[in-house]
């Protein structure tokens, strides 16, 4: 019961929400003022003009479309970095001469340029949707698998023994002891992994598609039209910042509620 009171918000503190909207009408108003100030639309465009441009992008649907190609990429390449990284970092905690052997290539991956792996892709395996997801998962699979190797070398001792001295079964053990541990450690390798993902899928969009926001930067940087750029660069940027806050944050609050709890 006092945790409970302790963890809910007091009377005459603002929601949780509003230090962020705050922060977002912040950087908004000093972007306006900046553009009035400067007064160089083709270097710095204003605020509604590019407003304007989102707008006209969502009305004639060609933003929906664009962004839902890239998303498609994001969630694609997301899946397969978390599921194979996740694998890779508990074999890795879990067995010292694993993590001896692999470790070397791991940090190899983790050094080796986003750019080189891209275009080696394109080279293997072609312009193509398989090439473009390979690509971004290959630079997210050795960042999940240091966060889960670390996870699981942090696994309580106590609990798994407990688990042997009970007799649980391996997936029993694996779904009831370990893995609600992992959870925490999983969701922040999920927070890091799509907010570095999306980034390099419009890399990829921006070297070889012919669709995705990525594509249309790449357009309208031919172009010199800073308007278009910052238009969907930003719209993308909104739609990140809504799945973060509305499926992400909440996934990570709940993944840590047992350690709360045990305080």
């Amino acid at each position: 019961m006092t945790k409970a009171i302790s963890r809910a918000r007091r009377p005459g503190t603002p929601p949780a929400w509003l230090p962020a909207l705050a922060s977002v009408a912040a950087i908004v108003l000093g972007w306006a003022v900046l553009a009035v100030l400067v007064d160089t639309p083709r270097t710095l465009p204003a605020t509604w003009t590019v407003a304007r441009l989102i707008w006209r992008a969502a009305v004639s649907g060609d933003l929906w479309f664009q962004t839902g190609m890239t998303l498609f990429r994001v969630a694609a390449s997301f899946v397969l970095a978390m599921g194979i990284g996740a694998v890779i970092g508990l074999w890795l905690g879990r067995s010292a001469k694993a993590d001896a052997w692999l470790n070397p290539a791991l940090v190899m991956t983790l050094n080796i340029p986003a750019l080189v792996v891209i275009v080696l892709c394109y080279i293997w395996i072609g312009l193509n949707e398989v090439a473009a997801i390979i690509a971004v998962a290959i630079n997210k699979i050795p960042l999940v698998a240091v966060i889960m190797r670390d996870g699981t070398r942090a696994l309580r001792p106590d609990l798994d023994d407990m688990a042997r001295a009970y007799h649980m079964r391996p997936l029993d053990r694996l779904r009831h002891v370990i893995l609600p541990q992992l959870a925490p450690h999983f969701a922040s390798a999920a927070r890091v992994g799509i907010a570095l993902i999306w980034k390099i899928v419009l890399v990829v969009e921006f070297l070889g598609r012919s669709n995705g926001v990525g594509f249309k930067l790449h357009m309208y940087f031919q172009m010199f039209d800073v308007a278009n750029v910052m238009a969907w660069s930003l719209s993308f940027v909104i739609v990140m910042l809504t799945i973060d806050y509305l499926i992400l944050r909440p996934w990570e609050r709940r993944a840590n509620r047992w350690r709360r709890d045990e305080d």
